[in-house]
This record gives structure tokens, sequence and C-alpha cells, in this order.
């Protein structure tokens, strides 16, 4: 029976106190409140900032023992791709931390729109691969241009996960889909917020979007299908405004039986 592991992308948002946090909790305190309602978290800190090896020592005392940390590579891997041997080397002494614990769910490599389908990218993912050995490794695309078998084939051989994503239906955004390419299925939900995903004055407000119980549903044939053919399924809601990533992930644990 696969395991699922449902979240939320980052857990360390003051907006959150009053709608999922108790007033004035404290930072400090989050992950643990956290852990007592989710068993994963996507760790988005790791792509603006190198993680520290100490943060994770820190964070691991915090939660469950068998609670999942799921991490995003860093933007010089993603956006710039201009990392060198030094930094792919802190990041991963950083995240073996996790892996030697079997903490680590996937490392999250979440490339721009501008990341196009072409044999030079499939070759910088390939290098990629090389850098991470024993790592659980996620691609997610930005762009329509990366759903064909060529990829799929080019993923399943490399043993690297596809990310599939619930977004905007905007031109050459993905579509719904319950892709694959490995042992592992992973999803993130990004809320359906069209009128923000391009244009927006500050970041939160491409993801101030409530999922309906209606739109989620849509997403349970899928999830069991996918889910069915995996070891384990790591499902991530990144509509963090205001808690309502919680909101929906609780309500996707719902509809999943899995409360």
């Amino acid at each position: 029976m696969v395991d699922f592991f449902i979240g939320t992308s980052g857990y360390s948002y003051k907006d959150w106190e009053g709608g999922f946090y108790p007033e004035h909790l404290g930072a400090g305190n989050y992950l643990e409140f956290y852990g007592r309602y989710f068993k994963t978290v996507e760790i988005n800190s790791t792509y603006y900032c190198l993680p520290n090896p100490y943060m994770f020592f820190n964070i691991l005392k915090k939660v469950p023992d068998n609670f999942l940390f799921s991490c995003k590579a860093h933007s010089s891997m993603t956006h710039e791709r201009n990392a060198d041997e030094d930094t792919f080397k802190y990041f991963l002494k950083s995240i073996d931390i996790l892996k030697d614990a079997d903490r680590l769910g996937a490392v999250l490599f979440q490339f721009p729109y501008s990341f196009y389908f072409n044999n030079n990218n499939l070759g910088y993912i390939e290098k990629l691969k090389d850098k991470f050995p024993g790592i659980e490794m996620v691609i997610e695309f930005r762009n329509t241009g990366w759903l064909n078998e060529k990829v799929f084939s080019f993923l399943q051989k490399q043993d690297i996960g596809f990310c599939n994503v619930d977004e905007p239906s905007l031109p050459n955004l993905l579509p719904p889909t319950n892709i694959s390419t490995n042992e592992i299925f992973y999803l993130r939900f990004h809320g359906r917020n069209k009128e923000k995903w391009w244009k927006y004055k500050e970041a939160f407000e491409r993801y101030d979007y409530m999922y309906e119980k209606e739109e989620l549903e849509e997403w349970i044939p899928k999830i069991k299908d996918a889910s069915a053919k995996a070891k384990r399924s790591l499902i991530y809601f990144n509509n963090h405004y205001k808690a309502k990533a919680v909101k929906s992930a609780d309500m996707l644990m719902s509809l999943l039986d899995l409360k």
C-alpha cells in the first residue's frame, strides 16, 4: 500500500497565526505545532539560501519520527544554472543529514518557464543527476514543451521523478497530470489565480487562492491511480497566503480518507 505524505510548501508564515497557528505562538514553535497535523513539509527556503546543516539538525528534533522533509534545490542550480562545485558540495552536506536519518522525501528542482525543452537542457538535467547520487530527485517544469515521451523516457532512465502540478489554466502552463517516472508520485498545488499569475505586486499574490471541494475532488481519481503504482506519494500545497494551503491540504486528506 502506498504511503501518503500530504503537507504544505513551507510552514514559517507569520500570516498563519490566527488562521492555523495560535496567536503569538512564535516562529520557533511553528514546526512542532505543524507536525501535529501533517507528516511532511516542503522546505522552500533552500531555494533562496544554501541550507545550514545545523538547521536540519534542529528541525529534526521538532517533528515525529515518521515525518519527511522535501527540499527545493537552490536557485543557482535551476534558474541561474551557475552553481559551482562548492555550492553542490555544501548543499549535499546539508541534506545528507536528512538522508542519513531516512527523513528526506525528495529534492525538488523547479525550473523557470524560460527553461525550454531541448537536448542541451536534457543534458543539464543529466549532469545534475550525477551531482546527486542516491538522492531522490524530482523535476518541476513550467511549460508544456516538456510534456512528451522523450522526456518521460529520459526521466525513467535516469530514475528522476516528474512533478505534477495544479495551476491556472493559462497558455503553455502544464495541465493537470498524474505522471510517474519512478517510484515517487509528486504533486504540487499552486492555486488557480489566473489574474495574478503573471502580473502581481507581491509574490504571495500569485498563491492567494482557496481550493473548492469540487476542485480537489477532480484530483482524487488521478491521485489514486498514480499512487497505486508508486511506493510513496508526496503532495504539497503552495497556496500559502493566509493559511489557505493548510485548509486545502486538510480537505484533500479528508477526501482521501486519511484523517
